[in-house]
């Protein structure tokens, strides 16, 4: 679980171990008392860093392995010494490989017009591996001021300027630190966790399959650089929501002044599935707790397409041909 080591003594926000400075208002924080010892005072954490990308997994003896899980090239020992993120949770898997693989049948065969008319048929699963990836869910306030443009009072032109400002909150806010997943991927699937439903120790192994544990492998002044742009960009996309007046937007500028930030580091349960359709390969990921969360590439049926265009390209000139004899 995450250490705290007191609050700053600017605007008392707590402080973590490993702090170097405050998350809120950036004051360094004051070097320990004399003979003060903390619990781990230089972590080291070995990971598995893939050189193709960039995935990482914590290295394992009993389940090493030359290869990445994700994308199969090769791996090698790193070790991160200025304090690591550690997660302190992780949520169990509730799919099991049965049901995956199931959940990928279906979702192969509602595609829609534009993919093959055999997809579920023709495709042949080649790899389905159980990963628990890492990220933070984060809770903050912010005092958040504004700039946008709106059709509100524009008159004769289409655009009006506003600004404001509002006090935001924000509650249970995912933000992905994983390698082997894509942020549009963790965008599919976060909605399907149950962040109540909590383990201290990860869940090694699945079906038969070894699980891949993905570790942090930013620092903590990264760390926190890329959760306070996520509260900025979560405030931005509130204030254009509810606070800028008016039916259309743009231009929507937001400054966000943190006043509180919560941070938890979780493990959360995924399938990544490979499947081979026409020689080859697409990726799908589904969550591990829902199956019906699910999100993956596809093959297009280009026929089918140009089939489309070609009708619609003679249904205008149609009308072109209707409208000169007319």
């Amino acid at each position: 679980m995450t250490v705290e080591i007191g609050t700053c003594t600017r605007c008392n926000s707590v402080l973590e171990q490993g702090d170097l400075r405050c998350a809120i208002c950036s004051l360094a924080t004051p070097p320990p008392d004399a003979g003060q010892v903390l619990e781990t005072p230089e972590a080291r954490v070995h990971v598995l860093r893939c050189q193709g990308c960039g995935a990482a997994v914590n290295y394992d003896a009993q389940h090493r392995a030359p290869a990445c899980a994700f994308c199969g090239s090769v791996m090698e020992d790193e070790e991160l010494v200025d304090p690591p993120e550690q997660c302190e949770a992780h949520l169990p898997f509730r799919v099991k490989r049965a049901e995956a693989a199931d959940a990928l049948g279906k979702w192969l065969g509602s595609r829609g017009f534009f993919r093959p008319s055999d997809l579920a048929r023709g495709a042949r699963l080649e790899k389905l591996q159980p990963l628990s990836w890492v990220g933070w869910v984060f809770g903050a306030r912010c005092f958040a001021t504004w700039t946008a443009d709106s059709n509100l009072g524009a008159g004769r032109s289409a655009w009006a300027p506003h600004s404001g400002e509002a006090e935001l909150e924000f509650h249970a806010l995912l933000v992905s630190a994983s390698r082997g997943l894509k942020d549009d991927e963790v965008d599919a699937i976060a909605a399907s966790y149950d962040l109540s439903d909590r383990h201290l120790e990860p869940q090694r192994e699945l079906s038969g399959l070894a699980v891949s544990l993905e570790s942090f492998d930013v620092q903590r002044s990264a760390a926190r650089r890329r959760i306070t742009a996520a509260v900025e960009a979560t405030a931005a996309d509130e204030v254009a929501r509810r606070h800028v007046p008016g039916t259309r937007t743009r231009n929507v500028h937001v400054s966000a002044l943190l006043s509180s930030l919560d941070t938890e580091r979780l493990s959360f349960p995924a399938w990544v599935l490979a499947y081979r359709y026409d020689e080859k390969l697409y990726r799908v990921v589904i969550s591990g707790q829902d199956a019906s969360a699910i999100t993956g590439e596809a093959p297009i049926a280009w026929g089918r397409v140009l089939l489309v265009a070609a009708l619609v390209a003679l249904a205008i000139l149609a009308v072109v041909a209707v409208a000169l004899a007319a």
